[in-house]
């Protein structure tokens, strides 16, 4: 049987919001957040937007930059997120040895974010919601469990 790792909210080292400093493009980044946020505004062209999301310390002020960035094409963002997704993460582990072990302590199971409000990155599901123990049950995608199930392995 399939065993879980579940997590949600930016208190989990999984968690994008995650407070944690890496260097990636020849810049620091405070959290995976951050990153995933410039490089939507940078795939656009957005400057100002760029400015702004560098310029936040919160993942939360730097989601709703992400979310107002000028020309955004979400068929163009779809078919490149999961690769700047996994390029972060990559990033915020390779860089952080204590998170890389807390990642590597999770074998044997798949990472799930457990988010009732993303069924693209998450399963659209809290973790006590007994919907959670199967797969067939879940009610998103889980693209951001998949990516670091995947970066782990």
């Amino acid at each position: 049987q399939e065993k879980f790792t579940y997590f949600w909210r930016y208190e989990s080292p999984f968690s994008q919001h995650y407070p944690v400093t890496f260097e990636l493009d020849g810049m620091t980044f405070n959290c995976a957040e951050q990153y995933y946020m410039f490089k939507k505004a940078d795939t656009f062209g957005d400057q100002r937007s760029i400015f702004n999301i560098m310029k936040s310390c919160s993942p939360i002020a730097q989601k709703s930059l992400g979310r107002k960035v000028a020309g955004f094409d979400r068929n163009k963002w779809d078919a490149i997120s999961r690769q700047i997704v996994r390029k972060a993460n990559f990033a915020k582990f390779s860089q952080n040895e204590e998170l890389l072990q807390i990642l590597l302590s999770t074998r044997g199971t798949t990472l799930v974010e457990a988010s009732p409000k993303d069924a693209l990155w998450g399963i659209n599901l809290e973790a006590d919601n007994y919907l959670v123990l199967k797969r067939n049950w879940w009610r998103g995608q889980n693209w951001l469990g998949e990516e670091l199930t995947k970066l782990r392995d």
